[in-house]
């Protein structure tokens, strides 16, 4: 039987209560024998979101900042080969290990909750897990392609360990199957800061307007959409206070954010704050973007440096802790203007346009900046979907959707080929990594790598 190590996080948000994190630790077990009581249910619940923290606590900015046009690095590794387009089968970013050890317990605590805690709780501990497979496999198409899919754990030598990559569009199927089944079966709040960072009906809905937009489903999205901005959880941040969904986390704007603390840490300082030695810094293009009287603009970098190399966005303005420690913050994967704007996209790709502009100007309005109509967006960015994806551009700046925004409009080889030369579609996706590959022989790279 497959060992699991798990290393369960406490947040000090949480009560005394019954809730699904209300559990003491647990430090290792065999799957198969640990799923007996209601409370090892809500433990190994506990272990998919310790991996899912894993997962992003570096890579949530490799994957989706380190390709796109935002930023610019002067370091060597991953941040540089990224920026150059010069990927390889052996860089740190193309490990999907963090992703599938993700995957395989949530595929243990599928199976097996269902036994031991049949009720409304199991059901909604399992919808939990299902969405957060479902996160896993949504990072793991848009950055690979093809994977495979994998739904049941693996518990005998009799299975097959050599799984073959699936159609994505198969997997994506899955995805959306699993989504909808928390839609329906996670809370609608656990209560305080939970609501943020465990999976609710709003964050699954979130999620499925992303992936239906990838999927360019329109309507569909629409309809998710709806669910989250009707939710009552969610209400956007006055500018004043807009530092603070990144500071301090668990905002009403947050939909989903992966959890820190002081034990559990990511690499938000590495990646943005040490100044002149972190892993990005302000591309010239990016700074250049911004309108004038832009509010957010200050917040967002070091606006007094003539080469500004400080992304304070997470730490708060004036930012100037040089220590490379490691971060506390939570990461903010999903949040209520990302949904606002997607869901503007889709009503433009519907022909409802003034529907469309009236929600990116809710955005544009807080920013303090004008309104705009469908005449001034064309103008000043050649059509409205332009100016809805710049929009998307400056307000989740460095937040991790920037390279994934402009593969699924089709934009990255027109924005990227002067940057780095990107111009064939086959390069879109990572190279498998090779530790892969060299475990599994029925694994094929993808085609450009190989």
């Amino acid at each position: 039987m497959k060992k699991i190590l798990f290393t369960i996080v406490l947040f000090s948000v949480f009560s005394c209560s019954q809730d699904i994190l209300d559990k003491e630790p647990v430090s290792s077990f065999s799957a198969q024998g640990f799923y007996k009581t209601t409370s090892d249910a809500q433990a190994g619940v506990y272990g998919i979101y310790d991996a899912v923290q894993s997962t992003f606590r570096l890579n949530f900015a490799y994957w989706g900042e380190g390709r796109a046009d935002a930023v610019n690095t002067n370091h060597s590794g991953d941040p540089l080969v990224l920026q150059q387009n010069t990927l390889s089968k052996t860089i740190n970013s193309a490990r999907w290990n963090s992703i599938y050890e993700t995957i395989s317990r949530a595929n243990y605590a599928i199976k097996y909750i269902p036994l031991v805690s049949d009720g409304e709780f199991g059901l909604q501990l399992v919808g939990q897990a299902r969405a957060l497979r479902a996160l896993s496999y949504f990072y793991a198409v848009r950055i690979w392609g093809d994977v495979p899919l994998i739904t049941e754990p693996y518990e005998s030598g009799e299975q097959d360990l050599f799984v073959e990559r699936t159609n994505k569009e198969e997997v994506l199927d899955q995805i959306v199957a699993d989504l909808q089944f928390a839609a329906e079966n996670t809370r609608d709040s656990y209560g305080g800061g939970k609501d943020r960072i465990l999976i609710t009906k709003g964050s699954a809905n979130a999620l499925l307007t992303k992936v239906y937009m990838l999927r360019n489903e329109y309507e569909n999205a629409i309809e998710s959409a709806d669910k989250v901005l009707n939710n009552s959880l969610y209400s956007l941040m006055s500018i004043s206070d807009w530092s603070r969904i990144f500071t301090t986390g668990y905002t009403n704007e947050s939909i989903f954010e992966v959890g820190y603390d002081e034990t559990q840490t990511n690499s938000l300082r590495v990646l943005y704050a040490l100044g002149s030695d972190s892993d990005y810094f302000p591309s010239d293009k990016f700074r250049n973007s911004f309108e004038d009287g832009d509010l957010r603009k200050n917040l967002i970098y070091d606006t007094s440096e003539e080469q500004p190399r400080k992304i304070w966005k997470f730490f708060g303005e004036g930012f100037d802790d040089e220590s490379a420690d490691p971060s506390s913050n939570n990461i903010v994967l999903i949040r209520l203007a990302d949904i606002i704007l997607l869901k503007a996209e889709a009503l433009n790709k519907l022909g409802e346009t003034e529907k469309a502009l009236e929600l990116l100007n809710v955005i544009r309005e807080r920013a303090g900046l004008p309104e705009l109509d469908e005449a001034e967006a064309t103008a000043m960015y050649g059509d409205v979907e332009s100016a809805i994806l710049h929009e998307r551009l400056i307000e989740l700046s460095f937040e991790g959707h920037r390279w994934f925004d402009l593969v699924r409009t089709g934009r990255a080889i027109d924005v990227m080929q002067p940057i780095n030369g990107l111009n064939d579609e086959g390069n879109l996706v990572w190279p498998i990594h090779e530790d892969a590959l060299n475990r599994n022989p029925n694994l094929e790279q993808n085609s450009f790598y190989q």
